[in-house]
């Protein structure tokens, strides 16, 4: 798996996350939720560091607009504690990632 699958999965779980918690959704996501994953998602395919890309944490070049950087943000602080008891291996790779 590339770089940026990692990357993309380890959202989609927060997202995931996220939405079930705030927005109280048992399948799939919410309107909003989604509306972020997809911006997510265009942001990572258009990654200038490709896969040597750093967690968006710790990249130089902050490239979500203002607002959706707010909405990750939030959806991470509340998903991030959370990950590693529904996805453990994600979490620690992430974690890794951060180093």
């Amino acid at each position: 798996m590339t770089r940026i699958e990692e990357e993309k999965k380890t959202v989609r779980q927060m997202v995931e996350i996220y939405c079930k918690g705030h927005h109280h959704t048992d399948s799939g996501l919410c309107e909003d939720c989604s509306t972020l994953l997809d911006y997510a998602f265009a942001r990572l395919d258009h990654c200038k560091f490709g896969e040597k890309k750093p967690t968006c944490k710790a990249c130089p070049i902050h490239c979500y607009k203002p607002a959706m950087r707010e909405q990750m943000k939030e959806a991470m602080r509340y998903a991030g504690p959370r990950m590693l008891w529904h996805h453990p291996v994600s979490a620690i790779k992430h974690l890794i990632r951060e180093l």
